[in-house]
């Protein structure tokens, strides 16, 4: 332990954040469990030691507190006329510290310190990575496809890997080799192998974040996301409600020449996207939600929560989609039961 000792130890100070406080506080910790265990213990009994660390040179003092007692009983104990040999001003009930510092402690003393600094490191790191991206759950980050494995895909987010599980992944995407990808940070995890972050392409929270910031409207609070169902890789409904009386929501997030709406297409591989004017009025939100059918008729039983909804002949097909699929997502997106019939089935 030296002065380049103690520099190294600044510098990872400086590079991984670790506290240097903490660090110093740590060595010296075990410090003492390595004197205890090599040298301190004294007819069955450990002494009370603590070490310290010149942090200008790395030198290293080991010391043994004793207490100033009437009767010693214990190695942790000595008279007040031994006390006073060392100094006169000691009394009954002071504790003293002796240096007892080994003549070969320094070997030990930089094993131990390396061991302990390493782990230190890697807590260090884990708990910087960990904080770092808690507080970008629930958001999004880049990632660079890395690696394929058993139906799992490996990102790189920078610091640290993260797996877009099978159930994560849009049905019909490939993931190639060093692709940048868009993830939904779904939660971050913190593990006893370190902070564990799991990601998802098929999230709603996905579209919701993108729509975020490509919209400075929704960024800024003047247009609400109300809701959003989507089947990932297939198509989202996104319902939006404008606060203000001359901004237009559906507008805003189509953006100019369609731009906007256009950008987050492409991010998840022209899935399709609706967007939706929301309205308090459930009837009239029930009716948007189906877009782009048009509905005649809105009938609504409150108790069990479900429409029943009256189309043309012609819009039928459209209102019911391909496999059900628009009727579907606009009962998931409105929180409604909907029971779509064409104009010719309700007259008979």
């Amino acid at each position: 332990m030296n002065a380049e000792f103690i520099e190294a130890l600044r510098e990872i100070v400086k590079e991984k954040g670790v506290s240097e406080d903490l660090l110093f506080d740590t060595v010296e910790d075990a410090l003492v469990s390595a004197y205890k265990k090599n040298y301190a213990k004294v007819g069955g009994n450990l002494q009370n030691v603590k070490v310290t660390i010149n942090r200008d040179n790395g030198e290293i003092h080991v010391y043994t507190s004793k207490k100033v007692v009437e009767e010693v009983s214990s190695v942790n104990e000595m008279s007040l006329e031994d006390a006073r040999e060392i100094s006169p001003i000691y009394d009954i009930d002071d504790v003293v510290d002796i240096e007892v510092t080994p003549r070969k402690f320094g070997r030990i003393a930089a094993q131990t310190a390396k061991q302990v600094v390493i782990q230190r490191i890697k807590e260090a790191e884990r708990k910087v990575i960990y904080d770092e991206f808690v507080a970008k759950e629930y958001d999004i980050i880049t990632g660079i496809v890395i690696r394929k494995d058993k139906g799992n895909v490996f990102v790189d987010l920078g610091k640290i890997e993260a797996v877009i599980g099978p159930n994560e992944q849009m049905p019909g995407e490939e993931y190639n080799f060093n692709s940048k990808l868009k993830l939904y940070i779904v939660e971050v995890k913190n593990t006893t192998k370190g902070p564990q972050i799991v990601v998802s392409r098929t999230h709603p929270g996905l579209v919701k974040r993108l729509f975020e910031l490509e919209v400075p409207e929704i960024y800024n609070g003047i247009v609400e996301i109300k809701s959003i169902a989507r089947e990932a890789g297939s198509r989202t409904k996104i319902a939006v409600y404008s606060h203000d009386e001359d901004v237009d929501a559906t507008g805003a997030c189509v953006g100019p020449k369609g731009m906007r709406v256009q950008n987050i297409v492409d991010e998840l591989r022209n899935e399709k996207i609706d967007i939706i004017k929301w309205d308090k009025l459930p009837e009239k939100y029930i009716a948007n939600a189906l877009s782009p059918a048009k509905v005649v008729d809105v009938e609504l039983d409150e108790e069990s929560k479900s429409a029943k909804i009256v189309v043309e002949d012609s819009q039928l097909s459209l209102a019911i989609g391909k496999e059900g699929q628009n009727v579907r997502l606009a009962a998931k997106l409105t929180g409604w039961k909907i029971d779509i019939k064409s104009q010719s089935q309700v007259s008979e």
